[in-house]
Order: structure tokens, then C-alpha cells, then sequence
């Protein structure tokens, strides 16, 4: 008997793109062009390439960069919002679900900020937010963070997130300095809900 998916085809393309809210005014929206700056900032920012793998950026490439988010939400493979102040300017970071398995039901939540957003606690309501997203509006069933095991500030945003630790995973990521052990969470769309 086939097992039917968990989100069917078609489904995450068909939701709107829409804004999501946090509290202490930020908010979650999509990278727009005149963004490309923040991919910019994030290319020269020391902690987030020591932590991601996300490279660095010209204008040009920062441009085509938020180009291919909106065209991976329009092929179902990933969602990806800027954080953002609610009054308007630059990001000072990024969210989104990625490595989507729709079928399965299930993705990874990545993210990064900018030394402006760092402090402030914006990134676990962020992470929280897309997960309620990813349970709610998408329909998917589980959601995981993978993070280096010498980062510690990405445990305390997976675990006060509502994303308990699982385990390790030895050897699993080639970072600059070399293949680091990672810690595995997960949140699942039956947990109970996180309290700020």
C-alpha cells in the first residue's frame, strides 16, 4: 500500500508569501533585491562564516542569491525570510526551512544574524515562527536544527525554540577549520507549544 504524502505537491507553492510577525518590533519577511547589502555584510561577518557555509557575496551575487529564494519556494525546496525591523531598513538576518522532504514531512530550520540582531533573543521567537509555519501552514510533521557542537549560542536557540537535543553526529559537517561533530534537535508538530 502507498503511504500518501505529507504535504501533497503543489501545497507550499500555493501559500501565500506572506509576512509573519515577532514581538519587540521585528519581523519576518522575504529578501527583496534592494537587501542585497545584508547578504553582503553576512559574506564578511567572522562568526557566521566560521558557522555556515554561506560564503561571500558581491551585489551581484547577493542579488542573484535572493533571486533563487523566491524560486525555491516556487519549486517547493526551501522558504527563507529576511529578520528585519518592523519599521522598515536592512535585515539583520535570515530564517527559513531548508532540505525540505515534503513527502516525509519534514525539514531543517537554518539561520544567522548580523552583529545588530545578535543579543536581543530575536532569533528563538524567529525559529519559533517559522516552526508554528512549517507545522501549521505547510503541514509538515518534523523539523530539525544541526549545528557545530563548539557553537554553543545555536544549542541555546534550538532548545529555548522548543528543539530538544537528540544526539550528536560525529564528524558530520566540513567546516574551514575542519570536520566538526554536530548536534542534532528536532521539534515535532505534536509538542506542545513553546511559552516566551
Amino acid at each position: 500500500m502507498d503511504i500518501p504524502p505529507v504535504v501533497p505537491p503543489g501545497r507550499m507553492r500555493a501559500l501565500p508569501r506572506t509576512v509573519l510577525g515577532l514581538p519587540d518590533g521585528w519581523l519576518l519577511r522575504h529578501w527583496e533585491p534592494y537587501d542585497a547589502p545584508a547578504l553582503v555584510a553576512s559574506g564578511t561577518d567572522p562568526d557566521i562564516q566560521h558557522w555556515n557555509r554561506t560564503g561571500r557575496f558581491t551585489e551581484a551575487r547577493a542579488e542573484e542569491r535572493i533571486a533563487r529564494y523566491r524560486a525555491n519556494w516556487e519549486a517547493e525546496e526551501a522558504a527563507i525570510w529576511a529578520i528585519a525591523p518592523e519599521a522598515g531598513g536592512l535585515p539583520v538576518g535570515l530564517i527559513g526551512l531548508a532540505d525540505l522532504d515534503l513527502a516525509g514531512g519534514s525539514g531543517e530550520i537554518l539561520y544567522w544574524l548580523l552583529p545588530a540582531g545578535r543579543g536581543s533573543g530575536t532569533m528563538v521567537g524567529a525559529t519559533d515562527r517559522v516552526s508554528r509555519w512549517a507545522f501549521e501552514e505547510l503541514g509538515l510533521h518534523r523539523l530539525r536544527i544541526t549545528h557545530s557542537v563548539a557553537n554553543p549560542a545555536s544549542c541555546r536557540i534550538a532548545e529555548k525554540a522548543g528543539f530538544p537535543l537528540e544526539g550528536t553526529m560525529r564528524g558530520a559537517l566540513l567546516h574551514a577549520d575542519g570536520w566538526h561533530d554536530e548536534h542534532l534537535h528536532a521539534r515535532l508538530r505534536t509538542d506542545r507549544p513553546v511559552r516566551h
